[in-house]
């Protein structure tokens, strides 16, 4: 079986867990999407491994791993990640490979990102300033892009470097007044990352149909949640890339219809980095109640997240335009505490009550969010592995969650590691 998992929130819903659970019984880990402004937590016994473009299946060493031509790649995190691992004795030598097509995110697209968001000012978006954006925006330009391919003729990305460089500069000094950009010490660092990343460089799409044909399992991996996706997410609060499912077939060149199962994570409470609507936030005593037991601050930035309540319209927006077909609920031990945990169940925008997500902003920010609520608990459930064990408020409020969503819950968090999980 073929199988997906996703984001159904704004990101950091728990998907490097549940990859890393589902890589077991899969050949291939496949990345699909995003940058290094992703950042998925795998925890093995003691060991925490924070992977922010290397796939979650990375840490099995004997899963093969794939990042796809929509992965745009920073070359020194991508090269961090490698020798991480391989200083832990999980080499990758013969199991990565990576698309000549993936583009690169360079010195010039992290600059440009700082810059950018100094120059709008309360206006900002809140990137990571991982360069992503301006990455993603030459790909779309073409005139100015590289890409992974082009580190095996290092001579013919030096002259391609000079004429994007002369352009960078031209445009950062004319926008923001900026100190000009050196070729050569842009270069120097794409001669070292070339003989690093050249070994692992194939063509990643006519690997994965060879595979499909040869009856290997699959597992895709996605970036973000579908919430901060480029076409369908609250923008222009979201990714540079399509970060729902529907990004699956574009980023990897696997048609949809060869994935039997789309797995969609979500927490079991709501968290955003960054500016933009969010309906159901708590920035109060609850919000910091939440934020602190779930230790939420972001994998990449250290960044403190946005907390609130489980937002049931958002969730099923992402259920709908992903065709999810079942949900991992994490972080439910991190609500035991509370006595009462509200539910958002419809928005009121402008004296209607609407069920189905605005995915616009203007219209979101209007949105008064609706709430029921439930009963709480206090007991610790971070030791339970059996739905039935669990606190009667506890299995009402999945079962809620359940029904709010139209799609049934087979996996449940209840801490950081593996084998807290509980299967339905």
């Amino acid at each position: 079986m073929n199988s997906c998992v996703i984001g159904l929130q704004w990101g950091d819903e728990g998907k490097g867990k549940v990859v890393d659970i589902l890589a077991e019984n899969s050949d291939i880990i496949v990345r699909y999407g995003g940058g290094a402004n992703a950042g998925h937590t795998v925890i093995v016994g003691d060991e925490r491994f924070a992977l922010h473009i290397l796939p979650s299946g990375s840490v099995r060493p004997d899963k093969t791993c794939v990042i796809t031509s929509a992965v745009v790649v920073d070359p020194e995190v991508l090269i961090k990640g490698i020798e991480t691992l391989g200083e832990k004795n999980i080499p990758l030598t013969g199991r990565l490979l990576i698309s000549e097509n993936a583009h690169v995110v360079l010195d010039y697209h992290k600059q440009e990102d700082r810059l950018r968001e100094e120059a709008l000012g309360k206006n900002k978006i809140g990137t990571t300033a991982r360069g992503i954006g301006p990455c993603y925006a030459d790909k779309v330009g073409r005139s100015y892009a590289v890409r992974v391919g082009d580190f095996r003729d290092l001579d013919s990305l030096k002259a391609k470097l000079r004429n994007i460089v002369e352009y960078k500069n031209k445009l950062f000094d004319a926008l923001y007044g900026a100190e000009p950009i050196i070729v050569d010490d842009i270069f120097e660092k794409c001669t070292a990352y070339a003989g690093a990343i050249t070994p692992f460089i194939t063509d990643t799409t006519e690997f994965l149909h060879d595979s499909i044909a040869q009856g290997k399992s699959i597992l895709f991996e996605g970036a973000q949640g579908s919430l901060l996706d480029i076409d369908h997410g609250t923008f222009p609060f979201v990714t540079s890339s399509n970060s729902s499912p529907l990004g699956m077939p574009s980023g990897s060149g696997v048609p949809a219809k060869m994935v039997e199962k789309f797995v969609g994570v979500a927490k079991a409470y709501s968290t955003r980095v960054g500016a933009g609507p969010f309906p159901s936030e708590q920035d109060n005593d609850i919000g910091q109640y939440i934020r602190d037991k779930g230790h939420e601050y972001g994998t990449t930035t250290g960044r403190p997240r946005r907390c609130g309540w489980f937002d049931a319209v958002a969730v099923s927006y992402s259920v709908t335009i992903g065709a999810i077909d079942s949900i991992a609920l994490m972080h439910l031990d991190t609500l035991a505490g509370l006595k009462e945990l509200n539910v958002c169940r419809a928005y009121k925008i402008e004296g209607e009550e609407r069920t189905f997500f605005p995915a616009n902003t203007t219209r979101l920010a209007k949105a008064e969010p609706i709430y029921e609520t439930l009963g709480g608990w206090d007991e610790d459930i971070t030791a339970v592995r059996d739905f039935n064990d669990l606190p009667a408020n506890a299995r009402d409020y999945v079962c809620r969650l359940e029904e709010l969503t139209k799609t049934p819950i087979t996996m449940i968090g209840i801490g950081p590691k593996r084998d807290q999980i509980i299967s339905r």
